[in-house]
């Protein structure tokens, strides 16, 4: 338990320090989601259900490339599977819906 205390503490220190950075790693991160869905509209309908679907791919395909960019670079080095995949994946969904949701305004 207190490792955790002391890493989380550790690791806030670096966020604040790398405040810049980190802004620019998600808008990053939201330019790319933008840009998939952005995409997607030429392959769905501009109905409730294009849209839903066309965001809930624009959401999965970010991750799931970081993922496997991760993956490869594993491979490439140990020439085996990368064992944290999954992790990896729920990790960056989870900071890239954070990002959306703090950015998001309902449309009228």
């Amino acid at each position: 338990m207190l490792k955790h205390i002391v890493v989380i503490l550790l690791l806030s220190v670096v966020v604040l320090l790398a405040m810049s950075h980190v802004q620019m790693g998600l808008q990053g991160l939201l330019s790319a989601h933008d840009w998939v869905a952005e995409t997607l509209k030429q392959v769905f309908s501009g109905g409730q259900t294009g849209n839903l679907i066309r965001e809930l791919i624009a959401l999965l395909v970010i991750p799931s490339v970081v993922g496997l960019i991760f993956v490869a670079l594993y491979w490439l080095i140990k020439r085996h599977w990368f064992p944290y995949f999954i992790y990896v994946v729920w990790f960056v969904w989870l900071v890239q819906t954070a990002a959306l949701i703090a950015i998001y305004s309902p449309k009228k």
